[in-house]
């Protein structure tokens, strides 16, 4: 076969991961960035001597990265160092209530049963039956969804008594436990991909299940070292990674995508084009009206997308040994709350609120004797019009005050040392994040498997897509499997053996 060229837009995990693959077999590809790192939304944020995972902090299902790195003829572990976490993480509700979910059966017995008596029998009963439902959807996941017939596969047919698609995530957890709590400690997941667990479809069940069954990791330096050794990898294999190099639009001729325009005027050609950008800035920004049929301006706000996040980053002049690696507080009223975010659009009265405390496993990230401290608010998208340069500040110190009460962080205030702070309006306009939701497209029933934008992308020939926007959806793992299956794509249209 002639040496085929293929330009990715982006080098974030998903185009970094198409890239290693395509790279791996003979392909001439070159990625252009925008920013001067690689890694987009799985960058480090480093300030002052304090380093920081700009936005994925737990690292699951390992195996699926893993097996990218095994199909370009490399081993993950050359590139990475992963430490698997336990516990999991600290959850915390109302009146003090507080759970430290193990994989190790003995410590999760006495974490659970001490938290809401007889709920280890839900747990083994929820581990039995989300393993099997496990088993059978990932590989309906793994499979591409750009024709209606694909609904018609015999691995999706043999899975729809799997699927509880028809109810909630909460409503699958309700039948292994009778705590709310307890339910609750087993659906918060929902908020990975940017939904509430009342309305989130049930498929997701095995998100939490992902956690219990797989292990929660963190990588040493953080979880941008992922997206540092893919690029190294690619590179070994002639890939050309260019940062800084911000590209314009993509340039489309009778119907067929033929390579990009960089911000400069330059002009490159290409056989294929992959976009790795957020699925609809890239369609706004890059892609010409003209040269979109369904994807239209108008169309592209009708939907639906995901939450949004309020994020802050603290360099501590001390450190929070006593607190676990990871930890969620729920708000007092979490479906209040939830439906605040995702329903209404508007701030809450109370607030749930995730912090990483990474420096307890990993003391690269912070001078000696100090901390990082990684704090995530889940808050609405920009769609509902609040306006952030007004309520960052009272926003702010609210947060702070339940770090400090709530989160058991004490004397946070006086002990920060350094702080950046990320808003809905920040996501947007700095980050290039369509409506601020950072979790990209939301995962209703209408917008998956065939009705996600496709990954050989639906408007023109030889552009196809990888991220959270296109299938499988929002989250690490599945975003590398965009990757996959769209190098997988392309291997097929071009008679290239996927795997050796």
């Amino acid at each position: 076969m002639q040496q085929k060229r293929v330009i990715v837009v982006g080098a974030g995990p998903g185009g970094l991961a198409a890239t290693m693959l395509l790279a791996s077999k003979g392909y001439d590809v070159t990625v252009f960035e925008k920013r001067d790192d690689v890694g987009g939304r799985n960058a480090a944020l480093r300030v002052g001597g304090f380093t920081f995972d700009i936005g994925p902090t737990f690292f699951l299902m390992k195996d699926v990265l893993e097996d990218v790195f095994e199909q370009a003829g490399k081993r993950l572990d050359s590139y990475a160092d992963i430490r698997e976490l336990d516990p999991m993480y600290r959850l915390l509700f109302k009146g003090g209530r507080v759970v430290y979910p193990s994989r190790d059966k003995e410590k999760m017995k006495a974490t659970i049963e001490a938290f809401s008596p007889g709920a280890f029998n839900g747990y083994l009963k929820y581990l039995e039956k989300e393993r099997r439902k496990y088993d059978q959807l990932i590989p309906c996941l793994r499979m591409p969804y750009g024709r209606l017939r694909d609904f018609f596969s015999w691995q999706l047919i043999s899975s729809i008594p799997y699927l509880d698609a028809h109810t909630s995530i909460y409503n699958v957890l309700a039948r292994y436990f009778d705590d709310d709590d307890t339910r609750i400690a087993f659906t918060f997941q929902a908020k990975y991909i940017g939904m509430s667990p009342w309305e989130a479809p049930g498929t997701f069940s095995i998100i939490s299940f992902i956690e219990h069954g797989g292990g929660v990791f963190h990588v040493m330096g953080g979880l941008n070292q992922l997206s540092q050794g893919m690029a190294r990898a690619a590179r070994e294999d002639g890939a050309k990674i260019k940062t800084s190099t911000p590209v314009r639009r993509i340039l489309v001729e009778k119907r067929t995508a033929v390579g990009v325009e960089l911000a400069d005027g330059t002009m490159e050609r290409a056989d294929y084009v992959v976009i790795n950008a957020d699925f609809a800035h890239a369609m706004s920004r890059l892609v010409a009206p003209e040269d979109r049929r369904k994807w239209t301006d108008a169309y592209l706000a009708g939907r639906r997308y995901s939450c949004s996040t309020f994020m802050l980053y603290l360099g501590m002049k001390r450190r929070y040994d006593d607190i676990p690696h990871h930890s969620i507080i729920f708000a007092e009223d979490y479906r209040r709350n939830i439906d605040d975010i995702v329903r209404t659009g508007r701030l809450s009265a109370d607030l749930s609120f995730y912090v990483q405390n990474a420096s307890v496993t990993d003391a690269s990230l912070a001078p000696a004797g100090k901390c990082t401290l990684y704090v995530l608010v889940p808050v609405p998208n920009n769609k509902h019009g609040i306006d952030w340069r007004r309520e960052a500040g009272l926003f702010r110190e609210r947060v702070l005050d339940l770090l400090e009460t709530r989160g058991g962080y004490r004397d946070l205030r006086s002990n920060i040392e350094v702080e950046r702070t990320i808003t809905p309006d920040d996501w947007e306009r700095d980050v290039d994040v369509y409506n601020g939701a950072t979790f990209n497209l939301a995962h209703n029933v209408g917008q998956m498997l065939y009705f996600r934008p496709h990954n050989e992308f639906e408007e023109f020939r030889n552009c196809y897509l990888v991220g959270g926007g296109t299938h499988p959806g929002s989250g690490l793992p599945t975003i590398y499997e965009s990757g996959r299956i769209t190098a997988e794509l392309i291997f097929k249209r071009d008679g290239v053996p996927a795997r050796m």
